[in-house]
């Protein structure tokens, strides 16, 4: 059994050929129903994301799975092999083995330590077993590929800090306040940042969300979005004592919110803390406010310089993950080569054991009547003879199936004992 993968990803595509590949739920059945039918082919992944297109089969080693899934892939999904080809990386065996590795555990990712991947993965497996395209071998790799991805979490901080602007905007804001549960949010125009960092902080407990724009209507549209209200704009500094996290995002060209506003709500809050993201350029909040006391001010330079620092941190402990990556490649095909040669083995006792029976046999009868005792006797000296004489070649298929070319020893070691006959 040889493993293949097939795919392409965010470092080796541009998008516009990345979506061309991706797969949906009608396209994906399919393509399982083609991929179980082709010849020498046992079983088969298809991971689908936005930033990759994966095909991992199991098949015999003398298929050619290569050039089957890159037609499968350009026929499924209507493209020409010559967009396609130039993208495709195609790997084996432990090289195949090793990459799924590391995008379980999310060293692959275009953003290194993601948690999304893994979910994505476990998604992709339990879809390929729903349709009979995943059996033991597939399951074997991408369930140690799981928990490799555990443990390099468990080890390693590659995914403790925040790597995106709006993600850095919730852990400050945890900082701050702790829990986020039932924290008030106020988002001062309705941009498409303003509203990732919305949605993060939703997502972490700031579930009360308060919307103003100059234009109310889109006020309202971003409103919904959260089941949140809308807030007259020139109201919105008058209700700024109930607002714990404040995100301006205003296309105005001068400042929105000045200290003396900022100094009035912390007044009316007992000084208890604003967090206050600035995210707009120019910027609509007066850096002025960072000199109260219980105000945290943070614009998007200082934002991005927190991403980028923890970015930094998390590319350190990539080379710790790697090192585990590396360490669980070798275990896992240690484990497969000597799936390999279990057959073997057996075989080979199996053989040995009717020869010792039928020789057993044929002495007894000529030895006549045995007490037990004698029996007894003669059956463990007879075992004890076929066990010394398969210790040497049982523990040279063992040694051999962890060599690189070990195949060659097992053969002749099948060979010499007529393994392949009968």
């Amino acid at each position: 059994m040889r493993l293949s993968l097939t795919g392409l990803n965010h470092k080796t595509a541009p998008v516009e050929v990345r979506e061309r590949l991706a797969f949906d739920d009608r396209s994906l059945a399919e393509a399982f129903r083609e991929l179980r039918s082709r010849n020498g082919f046992h079983e088969a992944l298809v991971l689908s994301t936005c930033n990759r297109v994966e095909v991992t089969v199991a098949a015999d080693e003398d298929a050619e799975p290569e050039a089957a899934v890159t037609e499968i892939l350009c026929r499924f999904r209507k493209v020409e092999p010559e967009l396609v080809r130039p993208h495709l990386y195609h790997l084996q065996d432990r090289e195949a083995i090793h990459h799924l590795f590391r995008v379980a555990a999310s060293l692959d990712s275009m953003v290194v330590g993601e948690p999304q991947i893994l979910g994505q993965m476990k998604t992709a497996f339990a879809l390929a077993k729903a349709h009979g395209a995943a059996g033991g071998y597939l399951e074997m790799i991408l369930t140690r590929a799981f928990s490799v991805a555990k443990r390099v979490r468990t080890e390693t901080e590659i995914g403790r800090s925040a790597v995106s602007v709006s993600y850095v905007a919730v852990e400050l804001a945890r900082e701050i306040f702790g829990s986020l549960n039932g924290r008030k949010v106020l988002l001062v125009g309705a941009g498409k940042m303003s509203e990732l960092a919305a949605r993060h902080l939703h997502r972490s407990g700031a579930n009360q969300i308060f919307v103003t724009n100059r234009t109310r209507d889109r006020a309202v549209e971003m409103a919904e979005i959260f089941h949140g209200s809308v807030v007259e704009y020139n109201q919105f500094v008058s209700r700024l004592p109930e607002i714990d996290i404040l995100i301006a995002s205003s296309g105005a060209p001068h400042y929105i919110l000045h200290k003396q506003d900022v100094r009035r709500a912390l007044e009316a809050r007992r000084n208890r803390p604003m967090f206050l993201i600035d995210i707009a350029v120019p910027r609509n909040i007066d850096p002025a406010v960072n000199e109260l006391e219980s105000a945290f001010l943070y614009d998007i330079d200082d934002l991005q310089k927190v991403a980028d620092a923890n970015r930094e941190g998390r590319l350190k402990h990539a080379e710790q993950a790697e090192q585990i990556i590396a360490e669980e490649v070798d275990r896992m095909m240690a484990r497969l080569k000597a799936r390999e040669v279990a057959p073997t083995i057996v075989r080979l006792q199996e053989q040995l054991e009717a020869v010792r029976l039928a020789e057993l046999e044929r002495v007894r009868s000529r030895l006549g009547p045995l007490t037990p005792e004698q029996a007894q006797a003669l059956d463990a000296l007879t075992r004890s003879i076929v066990a010394k004489i398969a210790h040497a070649p049982i523990s040279e298929l063992r040694r051999q199936a962890a060599e690189p070319g070990g195949v060659t020893a097992i053969e002749l070691i099948r060979r010499m004992f007529r393994l392949d006959e009968g």
